[in-house]
């Protein structure tokens, strides 16, 4: 169709390297190409689009604006040129691929994808680490991790693929009284965790009192204190189990802030089964979001 520019692959590649590595050298060290041959790249990208995509800020090179909404569409394109290489390959896909996950996440909403993909991929050795966002985002940074799920303390981050609104529940056991006379039992993942924290901030703009009768870093053992009635939690829907009731204002309970979370992953470092781990990934999010919340979806 006349008018239409087309976005190079192998442009969009470089671009996302070069961002991703944190710089010409190592991107062209990746890509098997000279740093001129990587500058030139980034040229003739920035002419097609119209607009400078980089910006030098010390020693680190970031994207601009521009650059930034680039960047989101250029994983994806790259992503799903990487994935339809791999089907006309039909090699058979060996490694390991370290994920890191919240723990919620690990049990309610990708443990299915992670079992099939398993399943249908033998060859391929998953390692899952659950943790907390803030540990799990320091591991990809560090490459200990190869993709991860994780809630976002900023709306625009580094090797962000797809994001999306969670909102968080205040949740009780079935029989479960509030006293209003006394402080609300909570029951939470350790200190940093972001569904802490928003039970904290709800309850204290509400000069409400709280006091902690269980941490753990694990759903279950939140879910099992939960049921048992010491006290009460945030949980996302898909964790809520039967025996549990979600209380709201008629319960004396302040709506919780919503949480941004994100699936992140670095793509220059990606083998072909990190890139199908992560296509089935993106399919199972969507899929949920779309069950759950589809206004709010990334």
């Amino acid at each position: 169709m006349a008018g239409i520019t087309n976005l190079q692959t192998d442009l969009l590649r470089t671009f996302v390297s070069v961002v991703e590595l944190g710089g010409h050298s190592k991107a062209g060290a990746m890509l098997g190409r000279s740093q001129p041959a990587i500058s030139l790249q980034l040229g003739r990208l920035e002419e097609l689009v119209g607009a400078p995509l980089l910006i030098k800020k010390g020693r680190a090179i970031q994207p601009t604006a521009d650059g930034e909404v680039l960047l989101a569409y250029a994983r994806e394109m790259v992503r799903i040129n990487d994935e339809a290489m791999s089907y006309f390959r039909r090699r058979v896909m060996t490694g390991v691929l370290r994920i890191g996950l919240p723990s919620d996440y690990a049990v309610a909403f990708l443990q299915n994808a992670l079992t099939d993909f398993t399943r249908i991929h033998p060859e391929v050795n998953l390692e899952v680490h659950c943790d907390l966002s803030r540990e799990i985002l320091r591991q990809l940074s560090a490459d200990e991790l190869d993709i991860i799920v994780a809630m976002m303390p900023a709306p625009r981050m580094p090797y962000l693929s797809r994001s999306w609104v969670e909102h968080p529940i205040w949740v009780a056991a079935d029989s479960f009284v509030i006293d209003p006379d006394r402080p609300i039992p909570l029951v939470a993942h350790p200190e940093g965790c972001d569904y802490r924290a928003r039970m904290i901030q709800s309850l204290e703009a509400a000069g409400r009192r709280w006091r902690f009768v269980y941490t753990g870093p694990g759903i279950s053992g939140l879910q099992n204190a939960v049921l048992n009635g010491l006290g009460v939690s945030a949980l996302t829907r898909p964790t809520l189990l039967k025996g549990m009731r979600v209380l709201d204002q008629s319960d004396g309970m302040v709506p919780l802030e919503p949480l941004r979370v994100g699936l992140f992953y670095k793509h220059p470092r990606q083998t072909e089964a990190g890139i199908k781990l992560i296509s089935e990934l993106v399919a199972n999010l969507d899929s949920i979001n779309a069950r759950t919340q589809p206004a709010a979806a990334g």
